[in-house]
C-alpha cells in the first residue's frame, strides 16, 4: 500500500512539472518565435522558419487611442513615440490585459522615453515578452499609422500624418454593434464566431479599413458574398461578409485589385449560410468584419488561423469614417475626398516594374 502511494504521489509530481513545462514552452514559442534565452533572459530566434503561432490582442479602446495621439503629436518631435512601443510596454507590464492602470503604464514609458531614459531596445532587454507582443501588436497595427494626403474641400491635396485607416461604416450610418467574438456559432458545424458584427441596413456602404488588394471575392457558403483583402506587407486579412444580395460589391471590383484605405468596396446585407448563391439565409442585417493575422503563408488556412477580436479597433475606427456620396444615375457610393496612400503607390510602382 504505502508503495503503491509513493508510486502515485512521483507520478502527479510528474504529471505537474510536465504541465509546468509545456505551458511554460508554450509561452515561450509564442512570445519568442522559437527563441533561445540568453544570459540577460532576453529571447533571440535563431530558427528563421519560426513564427508566432498565436496572439491575444486585448489593447482597448482607450489605450488605442491613448497611444495613437501620443504618436501622432510627437511625430515631428525630437524624440517619436511610437504607439506600437508604447502599447506593447502596456501590455507587458499587464500580462497581456488592458485594465484600469494601462493608461498609466502607456503615460509612464511615454515619458521615459521622451526624456530619453530608455530605449525600445532596452524595453526588449529587460522584459521577457516585450518583443513579442511588439511583434504581434506591429502585425495588428502596422497599417494604421502613417504618411498620407488626402484632398480638402477645395479640391487640393494636403500632406498628413496620422491615422489612414477607417471604420468598416461609412460616414452617416448608423449601426449598433457588441463584443461577439468567440461565440458559439452551428451553421455546418459547431464552431466560434471569428470576427465583428455590426447590425445596420441594407445597402449601407461598406469601407475598406486599410488599404490592400483583394484577395478574395464571390461567394462562401457561410459569408454570403464576401471580399478579403490582404494588407500589402501580407500580415492581415480582412474578411467582410454576408454583402447584399443581387448587388453585393462596387462597381467594378476584382480579384487582384488594389485599394486605398476608405474606399467604398461593398454594401451591407444578410447573405449566406447557404450552398446556393445569392441567398438571404441570414436572419439579421449585419457586417461580418474579421482581422486574420498571417506570419506565415502556412496559417491563412487551416488549423493554424490566427484571428483576432476586433470589437476594440471597431470602436478607435469609429472616430474615422470615410464621408461618402452617392452617384443618382448608378446609385453606386463613393468616397468623398480623395486619398493617396504611400503603400498603395509603392504597390503600383513594383507591379510595373
Amino acid at each position: 500500500m504505502r508503495g503503491r502511494i509513493m508510486f502515485l504521489l512521483i507520478a502527479g509530481a510528474f504529471v505537474l512539472a510536465s504541465g509546468i513545462y509545456f505551458y511554460e514552452g508554450a509561452l515561450k514559442e509564442a512570445a519568442t518565435a522559437n527563441g533561445t534565452s540568453t544570459a540577460d533572459g532576453a529571447y533571440v530566434a535563431q530558427n528563421t522558419d519560426s513564427y508566432i503561432k498565436w496572439v491575444d490582442f486585448n489593447a482597448s479602446y482607450e489605450a488605442l487611442k491613448k497611444a495613437c495621439l501620443m504618436d501622432i503629436e510627437s511625430y515631428e518631435s525630437d524624440v517619436h513615440l511610437d504607439w506600437i512601443v508604447l502599447l506593447a510596454y502596456a501590455a507587458v507590464r499587464g500580462g497581456g490585459e488592458f485594465g484600469e492602470n494601462s493608461e498609466k503604464y502607456i503615460d509612464s514609458i511615454a515619458k521615459q522615453l521622451s526624456e530619453k531614459e530608455i530605449t525600445k531596445e532596452d524595453l526588449a532587454q529587460k522584459y521577457e515578452y516585450f518583443s513579442y507582443y511588439y511583434e504581434a501588436y506591429g502585425a495588428v497595427l502596422g497599417g494604421m499609422l502613417g504618411e498620407y494626403e488626402i484632398e480638402d474641400g477645395n479640391g487640393k491635396m494636403q500632406k498628413k500624418y496620422g491615422l489612414k485607416a477607417f471604420s468598416p461604416i461609412a460616414k452617416g450610418f448608423s449601426y449598433q454593434d457588441y463584443d461577439d467574438f468567440g461565440v458559439s456559432r452551428s451553421f455546418g458545424y459547431k464552431r466560434q464566431h471569428l470576427g465583428h458584427d455590426m447590425m445596420g441596413l441594407i445597402g449601407t456602404p461598406i469601407i475598406a479599413c486599410e488599404s490592400g488588394y483583394v484577395e478574395a471575392i464571390g461567394w462562401n457558403r457561410y459569408g454570403g458574398w464576401r471580399i478579403g483583402i490582404r494588407s500589402f506587407d501580407q500580415k492581415r486579412y480582412y474578411y467582410y461578409a454576408h454583402l447584399r444580395q443581387n448587388r453585393p460589391y462596387a462597381e467594378g471590383l476584382k480579384e487582384g485589385d488594389f485599394v486605398t484605405a476608405g474606399d467604398v468596396i461593398g454594401y451591407m446585407g444578410h447573405t449566406g449560410y447557404s450552398d446556393k448563391e445569392n441567398v438571404n439565409n441570414i436572419d439579421t442585417v449585419h457586417l461580418h468584419v474579421g482581422l486574420q493575422l498571417i506570419f506565415d503563408e502556412s496559417q491563412k488556412e487551416g488549423n493554424n488561423e490566427i484571428w483576432v477580436d476586433f470589437y476594440q479597433l471597431a470602436r478607435f475606427l469609429s472616430a474615422n469614417r470615410s464621408d461618402v456620396e452617392r452617384n443618382d444615375n448608378t446609385k453606386e457610393w463613393h468616397r468623398r475626398y480623395r486619398l493617396v496612400d504611400p503603400v498603395v503607390e509603392e504597390a503600383k510602382k513594383s507591379q510595373n516594374t
